[in-house]
């Protein structure tokens, strides 16, 4: 699985691309704006295809969800440990955890987490420098819960990632930092067995 996530600020022609992308095989987008209003979000949905709106993670602005045939949140790590998402059981949920033992604990009602940084971060400089996640992986003892890799992840070490028991990779600064963002997803999913 490849999930792309938007970046936290509006890009130029960001839906055009979005939109390109699924054409290419993009598995789910992760909308994650949390400086838009629930106007401003409802017509970035609105510029996406909505043949591709069952494959949209919202990050925020939860009651847009059914508007738009929308089953899928996202929950930070800090509204997961808040109870947060105790709310939403009749939907897709996922979160983020940035080490394998909090991974470990994660029960059945996660359909997956990321898990970060895996390499030193696209996005955020000198995040991630540090990193032993990729090694720590080797770990993993929870089967329930799909592990998605996320952190400095492109096209030139998406096949190392999934050749450590990962179930998909999350690309955020590989596609926006990018002046080719269709380039950079293409190949990157050349360079895995899928």
């Amino acid at each position: 699985m490849i999930t792309v996530i938007s970046p936290e600020e509006l890009v130029q022609n960001e839906t055009e691309i979005i939109n390109q992308l699924f054409q290419e095989g993009l598995d789910l987008l992760h909308i994650r704006k949390p400086f838009i209003d629930q106007n401003e979000m409802k017509d970035f949905i609105q510029k996406i295809d909505s043949e591709f709106h069952s494959q949209l993670v919202l990050h925020s602005h939860y009651n847009l969800a059914d508007n738009f045939n929308i089953s899928r949140f996202h929950f930070r790590e800090i509204d997961r440990k808040n109870g947060l998402s105790q709310s939403f059981t009749d939907k897709t949920i996922s979160t983020s955890v940035h080490d394998i033992e909090t991974f470990n604990e994660l029960n059945e009602e996660w359909e997956y987490a990321f898990i970060s940084p895996v390499f030193p971060s696209i996005s955020k400089k000198g995040y991630g420098e540090n990193s032993n996640i990729l090694n720590d992986i080797k770990k993993r003892d929870n089967s329930n819960v799909e592990l998605i890799a996320l952190g400095g992840i492109n096209e030139n070490n998406i096949h190392h990632v999934f050749e450590n028991n990962v179930d998909g990779v999350a690309l955020l600064g590989a596609i926006w930092e990018s002046n080719q963002p269709l380039n950079v997803f293409k190949k990157c999913k050349q360079n895995i067995n899928y």
